[in-house]
């Protein structure tokens, strides 16, 4: 399959259904180094849909005052009132804590909302000590495979798939016998035990539960796909509803900013709208998804929506999504002409102005931020990470093309004019439809056009270096068939305008993946800089204010490597900005231009790089998988590690280390995007980035509870 593939873009916002809620309310051990909340540990809960903090949810019958004077724990769980009593919610998630003594088997469940932490209610109610460093330390060996005084546990309701589990910490070494006695302890304490499943958190976790068959269990993936919700970003809009049917394509589909689109799965990618529904569930990174998060609109995935809404299409309706539900309904005029008027013209987004004077086909491990505006952002970002020679962190070699190029290719063609002619056409400013059509004739002009020949005698001078590099040198790692003649390159676009003060940009152009020979990689060069003028790139200009005559296509052109496993790390938090040790990471196996496609959910875990705690959400299961076609781009084969983890907690290990490495190269405040493969067990960096995703702090954004 050759195909010119949409490129990645990470403005990451991961909804709340993947993390359990009762494990982000407090979860795990501070390793014994603080007597003080571990952020990992104490996570705060996230913020409801109305802005109320989220332990309000599970306290709506009574004050903190009133909650307070009840027992603070209770021995059983005899019925739903009692339940309700002692948990909380979070991001749909009703769950208590359990404590069980080793020593006389004593169960405690615990008022999730007075305390948030499980050793918060040891040391208060049962230690009667205080919280040392020394004491935290001795107390966090229940963490342990040989635990001397408690089990610590989460029992769960997950209320969208109406599912009970039971769970340790993701980082517990929880060991069989600990499985079967936290059963037994259920099983004669709580009312609704047949109804409860294990659920491991952890590959480790995993193979206890394996050892355990006569105690169902259920994975975290299972949870997530059986919701028939999936909150991606949360909001509320006004517009006019439009149901797109399973039949239509992709590529022929338009939309108008105030529509609120019900889709029948994902797209690639998709120009701006007032709200997005997603029928079939996805990664929340793909780049429908991350698109949404970009523009601030409610997005959700929701099983038989069109079914639902179908009496609705056509028609102006009010779009909620919140935490647990979404609806639409009829809006009232006054609604819609109110949403009219508050309707605000975004702050227009300047554009630094572009370096011309940089010709050099420029190695990597020959640039720094700073060349971004001649040598495009994505190109100068990894060229920083290159050239700090960050130990254990390997580059695939590549050159970056300037952006004079493509200013000499469009002036070359006599194209400046008709650009001009068409920005000020006001046929072209009021449809949608005919940018559309202009658009695709233009980047068609772009690419038929002749290329200046000594361009071309340059890129091959560049590519015989770049096929001379061997691994581990400082532009990076070697090819993946080993250095030959022609070896595949990724040529992959870097413009001028990205990475911007209020403007990502990431993810809006294209990249043309296992390009080999110079008249192919000439080729795909074009290709590139035609994708400058991609519509859903063109309208997100267009909504910043950005001036279209001064975004310039860079270009860089790297060794590809045919990936055993690849994917994207983020190095922020999913729901809490002040989190700052974990990472979130996104894997498939082969090469991972599906991670961000949308069309199939990819491995997602969360790492915590201070207490080494992983967190499995969910498995890729995907029959097939990309790798390198021997003519050029990219083919499906079958999936040789169907139903095995993609990353091992090694692989996990490795990618984090040198995420944390990279991180010393960019401002400290700011999380980065990183793109990453396996080639075998060796990791290889292919992007990184400042992050300008995720969750946002704001005064209502919650703290550790005291």
């Amino acid at each position: 399959m050759k195909a010119l593939l949409s490129k990645r873009s990470l403005l990451f916002y991961l909804f709340f259904a993947l993390t359990c809620g009762a494990c982000r309310s407090g979860c795990g051990g501070d390793g014994g180094t603080s007597s003080t909340l571990d952020a990992s540990e104490a996570s705060a809960p996230v913020a409801s849909a109305d802005g109320r903090d989220s332990a309000a949810d599970g306290a709506t019958a009574t004050g903190r005052d009133e909650l307070r004077a009840r027992p603070t724990w209770i021995p059983k769980i005899t019925n739903d009132e009692d339940f309700g009593a002692y948990s909380r919610v979070v991001g749909g998630e009703r769950f208590t804590k359990i404590v069980v003594d080793l020593k006389t088997n004593a169960t405690y469940y615990v008022d999730a909302d007075l305390y948030p932490l499980h050793k918060d209610f040891i040391f208060a109610e049962l230690l009667k000590t205080p919280r040392t460093p020394e004491a935290v330390r001795e107390l966090d060996k229940n963490y342990g495979k040989d635990k001397p005084s408690f089990l610590m546990l989460y029992l769960v309701h997950h209320e969208q798939a109406d599912l009970w589990t039971l769970a340790f910490w993701d980082g517990d070494k929880a060991t069989v016998a600990h499985l079967r006695l936290a059963y037994e302890r259920v099983k004669a304490t709580f009312h609704l035990a047949a109804k409860v499943k294990f659920r491991p958190a952890s590959d480790e976790q995993e193979a206890v539960a394996k050892q355990a068959p006569e105690i169902a269990s259920i994975t975290n993936d299972q949870v997530y796909k059986a919701a028939g919700y999936q909150p991606f970003h949360l909001g509320r809009a006004i517009g006019k509803l439009r149901i797109v049917g399973a039949g239509e394509k992709a590529e022929s589909l338009t939309f108008a900013p105030d529509e609120i689109v019900i889709l029948p799965e994902p797209l690639t990618d998709i120009t701006k709208v007032a709200g997005i529904v997603s029928q079939t569930f996805s990664t929340p990174l793909s780049h429908v998804n991350l698109r949404a998060a970009a523009w601030d609109i409610p997005n959700v995935g929701l099983k038989g929506a069109a079914k639902t809404y179908a009496a609705l299409g056509g028609k102006d309706v009010v779009f909620e999504a919140t935490a647990t539900s979404a609806s639409i309904r009829l809006a009232t005029k006054a609604e819609v002409d109110a949403e009219r008027a508050a309707k605000k013209a975004l702050a227009t987004v300047a554009v630094p102005r572009a370096d011309l004077s940089a010709t050099e086909l420029r190695p990597l491990d020959g640039l720094h931020a700073t060349d971004a505006t001649g040598y495009g952002a994505k190109t100068a970002n990894l060229g920083q990470v290159v050239s700090a020679k960050l130990a254990g962190v390997s580059v695939p070699a590549g050159f970056g093309v300037p952006i004079a190029y493509y200013a000499a290719h469009v002036r070359s063609a006599w194209l400046e004019a008709s650009i001009d002619t068409m920005l000020a056409d006001p046929k072209f400013k009021g449809s949608l439809e005919e940018r559309k059509t202009r658009l695709t004739k233009l980047r068609e002009s772009i690419v038929k056009a002749p290329i200046d020949p000594t361009f071309v005698s340059k890129l091959g001078v560049a590519l015989k270096a770049l096929s001379a590099t061997g691994a581990g040198g400082d532009a990076g790692a070697q090819a993946g068939d080993g250095g030959a003649s022609d070896p595949p390159v990724f040529v992959r676009s870097s413009t001028n305008a990205e990475d911007l003060k209020g403007f990502s940009g990431a993810g809006l152009y294209d990249t043309v993946p296992n390009v080999r020979g110079e008249a192919a990689v000439a080729e795909a060069v074009k290709r590139v800089w035609a994708s400058v003028w991609n519509l859903s790139a063109f309208e997100e200009r267009e909504l910043y204010g950005i001036d279209h005559k001064k975004v310039y296509g860079a270009v860089l052109v790297q060794l590809g490597v045919d990936a055993t496993a690849a994917g994207v790390l983020v190095t922020a938090h999913p729901t809490n900005p002040d989190e700052k040790n974990v990472l979130t990471i996104n894997a498939k196996s082969g090469l991972g231009i599906r991670v961000v496609d949308g069309k199939k959910v990819p491995e997602i875990l969360l790492y915590n790089v201070f207490n080494k705690a992983l967190r499995v959400v969910s498995r890729s299961d995907e029959d097939t998988m990309l790798v390198f076609d021997p003519a050029g781009g990219v083919r499906e084969v079958p999936n040789p590690q169907k139903g095995k983890p993609v990353l091992t907690t090694a692989r996990v290990q490795r990618l984090a280390d040198a995420a944390q490495k990279i991180r010393t190269v960019f401002p400290s405040d700011t999380p980065l995007d990183i793109e990453w493969l396996f080639r075998g067990e060796d990791v290889l960096i292919v992007q990184a980035r400042p992050y300008h995703g995720g969750p946002k702090r704001t005064e209502k954004t919650p703290g550790p509870t005291p």
